[in-house]
């Protein structure tokens, strides 16, 4: 059965409720986007806009050079709410 593609706004909204795992997910260190979405157990697609969101409101910061598998690693700038 093909999954589930849920409403983009639907998604944009839950961003505030996902930030807190996804920055505990990279205190251990910089993750990619497909890493981060296996850390908080999400879609990799919806994990991505959560992740592009918070890079575009300066919750995290792009580490320059992609992994071996072509994947930017992004880590949390230090923004506190």
């Amino acid at each position: 059965m093909p999954p589930t593609i849920r409403d983009i706004r639907e998604v944009v909204r839950e961003e505030p409720l996902r930030r807190p795992r996804i920055l505990a997910a990279l205190r251990a260190g910089p993750l990619t986007v497909p890493e981060i979405a296996g850390a908080i157990d999400a879609p990799t697609s919806e994990t991505l806009i959560w992740v592009m969101g918070m890079r575009r409101y300066g919750w995290l910061a792009e580490i320059k050079g992609a992994s071996d598998d072509g994947f930017f690693r992004y880590e949390p700038t230090g923004r506190v709410s």
